[in-house]
């Protein structure tokens, strides 16, 4: 069974759980970045949209965890036969030590030094593909080791050319990373590279605390019983993410809202055309979460702060955050005032 705590028992951090769907529904969405504090509850949301998110079909002792036959590894060709079990969405946590042998994959010393053969060890990008990504503390890596993630999660391959390897494998995942801001921050360029950018914080009503408390505590006593209980919400969420992937091409985008996505970002100051892109593929995956077919200004009001609040070019003179400037400007030019 299922020991995740159920991602429908989740109380408030709302920005968080719908970017996650979203980039569940479309990764082409590209990463999310998750600004607070520690003990928020990130890394459980996480894995509890891992867990309720359908299982996967993964090669058998397969180092690269080959999903189909139109996209295998070396080692997996080779094979006469191959065998395929279904297995949960993998959630993978990247150290913030890690080095780049580690992340990418390396050659196996051991095996060079003891046998004489040049042999690939898989790093975490091969353990990551076909599920999701985490860095805690983003902000605090190597700049180099984030570009590298962000390249690979774009592309969706891995490419290592090293000791006199060549390997290229599958690594499509979806990228996680959070971050304290007061910690440090990443580079514009690479802030840019990012899909959704969200914050979440400690509930701040007495109330909301004492359901997070009790929850919890249910979870740790009778987990069998909490997951049961919460097992129907938890596949209704499921199923609605199963059709909103299935759904996703069938949404039309008209000019007047890619005109209105492109007046917003324009308002913004953000520069390139990430901003446009990335909004019009969130647009269209919340549509087919929604069960409509053509998103509306309000949906683009909803959105619009998740993709954009990272994008903001600085203003000494506006000490206002990110997201209520942006939330300040799209209710400017959609409300016309």
């Amino acid at each position: 069974m299922n020991k995740y705590f159920p991602f429908s028992a989740i109380v408030g951090q709302e920005q968080m759980k719908l970017a996650l769907i979203l980039t569940a529904i479309d990764p082409s969405i590209g990463g999310v970045l998750v600004f607070g504090d520690r003990g928020t509850g990130k890394s459980t949301i996480i894995r509890s949209l891992a867990g309720l998110l359908p299982k996967k079909n993964f090669a058998v002792s397969c180092s690269f965890n080959c999903e189909n036959s139109d996209n295998l590894c070396d080692q997996c060709k080779k094979k006469k036969s191959i065998v395929y079990e279904e297995r949960a969405t993998p959630v993978i946590d990247l150290p913030l030590g890690s080095t780049e042998d580690r992340v990418v994959g390396a050659l196996n010393l051991e095996i060079a030094l003891t046998e004489g053969r040049k042999v690939f060890e898989p790093g975490l990008l091969a353990k990551a593909n076909g599920g999701f990504l985490y860095v805690d503390e983003v902000n605090l890596l190597e700049d180099h080791i984030v570009d590298l993630l962000l390249d690979v999660a774009a592309s969706g391959e891995n490419l290592v050319e090293r000791d006199g390897l060549s390997i290229r494998h599958s690594s499509k995942f979806v990228l996680i990373g959070s971050g304290n801001p007061e910690e440090g921050e990443l580079r514009p360029q690479l802030l840019d590279r990012f899909g959704f950018s969200v914050n979440v914080g400690s509930p701040s009503e007495i109330s909301q605390r004492i359901e997070v408390i009790k929850r919890r505590d249910e979870f740790e006593r009778t987990p069998q019983n909490f997951l049961q209980k919460w097992k129907n919400k938890d596949l209704s969420v499921q199923k609605k993410i199963i059709n909103a992937k299935n759904n996703l091409n069938n949404i039309k985008l008209d000019d007047s809202i890619l005109a209105k996505c492109a007046e917003i970002c324009i308002a913004v100051g953000s520069d390139g055309l990430r901003g446009e892109l990335t909004l019009l593929r969130a647009l269209r995956a919340l549509c087919a979460f929604n069960g409509t077919t053509k998103p509306t200004l309000d949906d683009i009001r909803e959105i619009a702060v998740y993709t954009l609040s990272h994008r903001l070019r600085r203003d000494p003179l506006d000490e206002t955050s990110s997201e209520v400037r942006v939330k300040r400007q799209v209710n400017e030019l959609i409300d016309g005032k």
